[in-house]
């Protein structure tokens, strides 16, 4: 394989995963949800027994599920909003409203980047474990840096785009809406 192969893979590699890098994730976190929820709630009623790693493996999936789908709002503009203002502006108004939300949902990102891998140091440094599967806590609080550090990622991405799309005549990406 010649340099600008391995090259070329590896960048079409970096494209998938930030193309469909979070639809993955959720995919994987929800299937592990529906699956460990169905399982228990078989058990519990077919079996009479249930177990306690089974909440618990449900419950941080979701957390991990929350924070993967945030980014993937921000990705995809898809986060609520009411824009029946911005619909009255001109294109550079819109854009700016754009630019500005960005750049306050990144203040609000960092900040909450910097105080969540303090609470993961401390998780950390106690050694915090799970009630019920016994495995360290920090596996599953770090969903939160790693959620703010992917939120941080796609604002800088989006922010990216909008400015430069600032001088450019191309139409504005408004994103996905919820409702039509």
């Amino acid at each position: 394989m010649t340099e600008n192969t391995s090259k070329k893979n590896s960048k079409t590699l970096l494209q998938k995963i930030d193309a469909d890098g979070e639809r993955w994730l959720l995919l994987i976190f929800y299937s592990m949800i529906v699956l460990v929820i169905g399982v228990e709630v078989f058990r519990r009623f077919a079996l009479s027994y249930s177990s306690t790693w089974g909440e618990e493996i449900a419950r941080y999936s979701f957390i991990y599920l929350a924070w993967i789908g945030a980014s993937a709002a921000i990705k995809e503009r898809a986060h609520i909003r009411i824009d029946v203002i911005q619909n009255f502006l001109p294109r550079k108004g819109q854009l700016f409203i754009y630019i500005f939300g960005d750049l306050i949902t990144l203040i609000v990102a960092c900040f909450a980047l910097y105080y969540s891998f303090e609470m993961l140091s401390v998780t950390i440094k106690f050694g915090s474990v799970t009630h019920g599967l016994g495995i360290q806590q920090a596996w599953f609080l770090a969903a939160v840096p790693i959620g703010f550090s992917m939120v941080t990622f796609r604002t800088l991405q989006s922010l990216y785009r909008d400015i430069g799309m600032w001088n450019k005549s191309t139409p504005l990406y408004h994103g996905q809406k919820l409702f039509d």
